[in-house]
């Protein structure tokens, strides 16, 4: 008897006991509160990350303005910063909730490399761009005899490299200490040996970022040159204005009796041409005739020899000079996209720079300096910096490229309509 009501005191403390356990291991409301925002944070970055480079892709295969040799570089582009999002990004969101690595050394291993992969190859697309534009600004010839197979090989050549860099510690370039931090420390990290890192954060980021800052600052000098150097080459009576010109006149017969005027075209020369022509001269017909795309209105007139060949040179010299105004209308409008693309290249580098420079000087820094190691959060907060910026190009896109807004607006409208109840 004595021995059962033992038995059952012990079953008892055991039951407490554990009913204890179990409720030490729920999380507190501050701790559930931490876990639900993290996990819909990250859940929306990753949304938006898939969703805008998914808009880029399908807007530059539908668009005839944005299906061109241009921007197979930023459809590429585009490629990798969706795999960032689907391959690299899911996983290392569970990575974070958890707080720690339980999902072995092999899905570590292969996280890793793709990680590696798809973020490298984003940032060495930023170069191939940069690379593509300097050829486009500095050489003419370039920009006009773009060809398929130039482009086609510059990418294969960035999925190549970046796939260079991210396949050695599947084969072993890995530290000791790899296997050891997985099972023990529960961390899931890139390899760790010195030599890997030197390799990998200079090929992935060091080198492309000295390269895409050598190449911006080329670019922005090269816009800078000509947007300095048109103005200064076209003299007043080239200027373009936003008022309608005054119209012809001939010297002799004042605003009551005009001898000509024309309708402007899309830009504007404000330019007087007077024409001296003798008194004896009398208007008897009225004619228009468009001349080098500009409408005139020409009234013919009975004059002398001297006066109407006089009166025609300067009628070749005004048409010549309309001409060269066309032509400097169009070199005008090219320079000002020239300063736009250029900003918009900074703006990216700059965004890129941002992203994922804090990450590859601590990347660089944990093999160097054991002790130097952040705590969890600010690793975190690195990494995800550097991901973000995968979300952000297709933003940058939408935000400063007219042809790429414009065909966004395209697919939501065409979406929308799909949609709607028959």
């Amino acid at each position: 008897m004595a021995n059962s009501t033992l038995q059952q005191t012990l079953n008892k403390d055991e039951i407490y006991t554990n009913f204890t356990v179990e409720e030490a291991d729920v999380p507190d409301s501050g701790d559930l509160i931490r876990l639900v925002s993290m996990s819909l944070g990250l859940g929306v970055l990753i949304s938006a990350t898939v969703v805008g480079n998914l808009f880029v892709m399908v807007a530059i295969i539908k668009d005839r303005n944005l299906n061109n040799l241009n921007n197979y570089l930023v459809f590429s582009l585009a490629l990798a910063d969706l795999l960032v999002a689907l391959l690299v990004m899911p996983i290392g969101a569970i990575y974070e909730v958890n707080e720690e690595w339980t999902m072995g050394a092999i899905l570590c291993d292969l996280w890793t490399s793709c990680d590696v992969l798809c973020c490298t190859a984003s940032i060495l697309h930023l170069l191939a761009i940069a690379v593509d534009r300097y050829w486009a600004v500095t050489n003419v010839d370039y920009a006009r005899n773009r060809c398929k197979k130039r482009i086609y090989t510059c990418i294969i050549l960035v999925w190549v490299v970046s796939f260079s860099i991210s396949i050695p510690p599947i084969f072993g370039w890995k530290d000791p200490e790899f296997n050891t931090r997985i099972e023990v420390e529960k961390k899931c990290l890139v390899s760790q040996d010195l030599g890997y890192q030197i390799f990998a954060t200079c090929a992935s980021f060091y080198v492309p970022l000295i390269l895409i800052l050598l190449l911006y600052s080329r670019i922005f000098q090269e816009a800078r040159k000509r947007i300095r150097r048109r103005p200064g080459a076209a003299s007043q009576a080239m200027l373009l204005v936003q008022r309608p010109p005054p119209a012809f006149t001939d010297s002799k017969r004042s605003s009551s009796s005009p001898t000509s005027s024309f309708d402007p075209p899309s830009y504007v020369v404000d330019t007087t041409l007077s024409c001296n022509v003798q008194d004896n001269a009398t208007t008897t017909t009225t004619s228009q005739q468009p001349v080098n795309g500009v409408k005139v209105v020409q009234q013919n007139s009975e004059v002398s020899t001297t006066s109407s060949g006089r009166a025609r040179e300067r009628w070749r010299h005004f048409v010549r000079k309309s001409s060269k105004k066309q032509k400097k209308s169009k070199e005008n409008t090219s320079a000002k996209r020239e300063k736009k693309a250029a900003k918009t290249l900074a703006i990216i580098t700059g965004v890129f720079v941002v992203c994922w420079l804090p990450f590859f000087v601590m990347a660089l820094l944990l093999p160097l300096c054991h002790e130097c190691e952040p705590n969890f959060p600010i690793f975190s907060i690195f990494l995800w910096l550097g991901y973000a910026n995968s979300t952000l190009n297709p933003i940058i896109y939408t935000i400063f490229s007219p042809d790429f807004r414009s065909a966004f607006k395209k697919l939501l409208c065409t979406m929308s309509s799909t949609q709607r109840p028959l």
